[in-house]
């Protein structure tokens, strides 16, 4: 029956909607029910990137069934009421003599903010269907379309946009009051709000047409990237390429998060999936670099090394190869470690090495950037890039699929 309306879905080119409440296989069934397992998990991958793929838990997930919800685009949890594990607590209790509750083990607290394998997350059911109509809203129904334009609207957002950003740059700020100043009434639907945090992804429509935002944080880490985060954003990244809807990069990026438990965590790895998914995405790609472009990142971050269509950098921010003062306390050492008044000339050497270096117009020079833009133009200037790369084309060699870092 579940694989009869999920043929049904694929073949009318719909979204296709999973409640799921299950306890996992019946034992009685035998092998039958894990071949029925493995008819709905093929189906699953068969319509990604085809169609919409939405799985609503509400009730226990156990076992088998969570495999189902994990293959398809999102997954909607609600507190006290989503569950999902692949064993029990009390197989965990036979086999390893640890007790844990249902909620500590699997709840939708535990999927939204430490595992990530809920997007959204919801405190009653009313508002989880709430959140299901609003996605629905912002994506077009199969890979053939593009998302439906609405009329355009101004935002509402009351700051202004040239002063959310501090003049100190060692202090933060929230890059979502940057997405409200430049989408329609203001309006950002979020997803994976609480996991990775040091990164925001979502849908806003500018100029009444559906955009995918991908956005460092500043409030968290600074906003650098690291396992968790970068896997967020590659497969985002890999959704709104799936379904026509260009994606938006606004950039505050410091680096890598360093350490030896994100090195042993496969750093490495993680990072490369996010520079395959820019360099593979053929929609149109926009990055506006608001404050810092530093190193790795600034390539990880829809670089214009990565194929994107247009990159605008805002007149404070500094695009290089390490931060300003790392820099300069490598390049001129000699000269500070043999100066009297050794933090007077570091000063002046970092003053000196963002005037030559750490600055747009260096890599405007270069034809990296295509322009530097007042904070107050990104708005129209977003507009006009996406109306311009509205009919964008792209040929890829004949391959029959990539090999992302899995």
């Amino acid at each position: 029956k579940i694989t009869k309306i999920m043929d049904h879905a694929l073949k009318l080119k719909i979204p296709c909607i999973g409640i799921n409440d299950s306890g996992g296989a019946r034992i009685q069934e035998g092998i039958g029910a894990l071949a029925g397992y493995g008819e709905i998990f093929y189906r699953n991958t068969m319509a990604s990137g085809v169609i919409p793929q939405l799985s609503v838990i509400l009730g226990p997930c156990a076992g088998g069934a969570v495999y189902s919800p994990a293959l398809t685009d999102f997954v909607f949890v609600v507190e006290n009421i989503s569950k999902m594990f692949i064993t029990g607590p009390n197989v965990i209790e036979t086999v390893l003599g640890e007790k844990i509750s249902q909620e500590d083990l699997g709840g939708a607290r535990v999927h939204a903010e430490i595992t990530g394998n809920a997007h959204f997350y919801a405190l009653s059911e009313m508002e989880c269907f709430d959140q299901i109509k609003t996605l629905l809203s912002l994506i077009p129904h199969s890979n053939q379309n593009k998302a439906e334009a609405v009329k355009p609207k101004p935002p509402r957002f009351k700051k202004k946009i040239e002063n959310i950003i501090p003049t100190d740059p060692k202090k933060s700020y929230d890059v979502r009051d940057v997405i409200y100043s430049i989408t329609d009434e203001s309006k950002f639907f979020e997803v994976q709000q609480l996991w990775a945090a040091n990164i925001v992804i979502g849908f806003g429509r500018i100029n009444g047409k559906t955009v995918g935002f991908v956005a460092n944080q500043p409030l968290y880490l600074a906003g650098v990237l690291d396992c968790d985060s970068s896997d967020k954003a590659a497969r985002f990244i890999r959704f709104c390429d799936s379904f026509n809807i260009p994606i938006v990069t606004l950039e505050d990026m410091p680096g890598y998060l360093p350490g030896v438990d994100q090195e042993h965590a496969g750093v490495i790895r993680h990072g490369a999936k996010m520079l395959y998914a820019y360099s593979e995405a053929t929609v149109p790609k926009i990055t506006v670099i608001l404050r810092k472009a530093y190193g790795g990142g600034y390539i990880a971050m829809n670089s214009r090394h990565l194929g994107a269509d247009f990159v605008y950098s805002w007149p404070d921010a500094e695009i290089a190869v390490m931060g300003p003062e790392g820099a300069a306390n490598i390049i001129f050492r000699k000269e500070i470690m043999s100066a009297e008044n050794q933090e007077e000339v570091r000063r002046q050497k970092v003053d000196e090495y963002v005037d030559k270096f750490a600055n747009p117009f260096v890599a405007a020079s270069k034809g990296y950037i295509d322009s530097v833009i007042e904070a107050s133009e990104t708005r129209n200037v977003l507009i006009h890039s996406l109306e311009v790369s509205e009919n964008k084309e792209v040929f890829r060699p004949t391959k029959k699929h990539g090999i992302p870092p899995f």
